[in-house]
């Protein structure tokens, strides 16, 4: 309910801090290694990361079938399959600064 709600609002959490949705499933290991990207970054971003399970939801799964991960930043969709740790970095300087 929140997220959603966050999502409405342009994916801002608490001043200051980036939110960081992960749509990913079980057993996927390029999603691990997102969240391990993402993660890396926790010590020099205020990040609130939220893991999404696509297989909990059919509406989730139709949408990203077998792309996952799936990261939005800041309400956005912007990494699929893989995350690009300069660019993420790049998103968490710019939406950092936005906030």
């Amino acid at each position: 309910m929140f997220s959603r709600l966050r999502r409405l609002l342009g994916g801002r959490g608490e001043a200051g801090v980036v939110v960081v949705t992960v749509y990913s499933r079980q057993g996927c290991g390029c999603c691990v290694k997102a969240k391990e990207v993402i993660n890396g970054f926790r010590q020099r971003y205020s990040l609130e990361v939220e893991e999404v399970d696509v297989d909990q939801s059919p509406e989730l799964k139709d949408r990203y079938g077998n792309e996952v991960p799936v990261v939005e930043v800041g309400g956005k969709v912007r990494f699929r399959g893989k995350v690009d740790p300069v660019l993420f970095e790049r998103l968490l300087r710019a939406e950092a600064a936005a906030g």
